[in-house]
């Protein structure tokens, strides 16, 4: 989701910076940690998902939000060190998260990231700030879906148990 190439008139107000540099701040650290989870991952597709994920979606965020504080002028949050890549195998056993739970972190982290879409759209005065929130959201609820379909296709749904009376 872009922003306009019509530049508001209206400055951001305090809650709108603070929510544009939080939501780097944590996409910034979710980059990172995408990348520890890409190493763990062990099932082709769902590695091939967060890739795309991380590609697609992630990075684009993370670029554009830098991009809107770096052009008015706000210092930029800190970002952590890249991971290095390494071969699943090489994880020891007792340390390596498995794809089953890697499908729930992932699946957790863009329902938070939604409903802080959600938020930030709510309190943004500017249309700009609003209509790309709105993209995010946009954008994570389809991510969320595919993880959901690849999850019950790999049968790594844990259903509750049925309330038959």
């Amino acid at each position: 989701m872009e922003l306009t190439n019509k530049k508001p008139d209206e400055p951001f107000h305090s809650g709108e910076v603070y929510h544009l540099w939080s939501y780097l701040y944590n996409a910034k650290n979710i980059l990172v940690t995408m990348q520890v989870l890409i190493n763990h991952t062990g099932d082709h597709d769902l590695k091939t998902y967060l890739e795309d994920l991380v590609e697609s979606c992630l990075t684009q965020e993370e670029q554009q939000v830098e991009a809107i504080l770096k052009e008015s002028g706000i210092r930029l949050p800190p970002a952590p060190p890249d991971r290095p890549n390494v071969e699943v195998e090489d994880i020891p056993a007792g340390a390596r998260f498995h794809d089953p739970e890697i499908a729930v972190i992932v699946q957790n982290e863009l329902m938070t990231d939604r409903v802080l879409c959600s938020f930030v759209t709510g309190v943004a005065m500017r249309e700009d700030i609003r209509s790309l929130f709105g993209g995010f959201h946009t954008q994570k609820e389809e991510y969320e879906q595919k993880l959901l379909d690849l999850a019950k296709q790999k049968g790594w749904i844990v259903s509750p148990p049925i309330n038959v009376k």
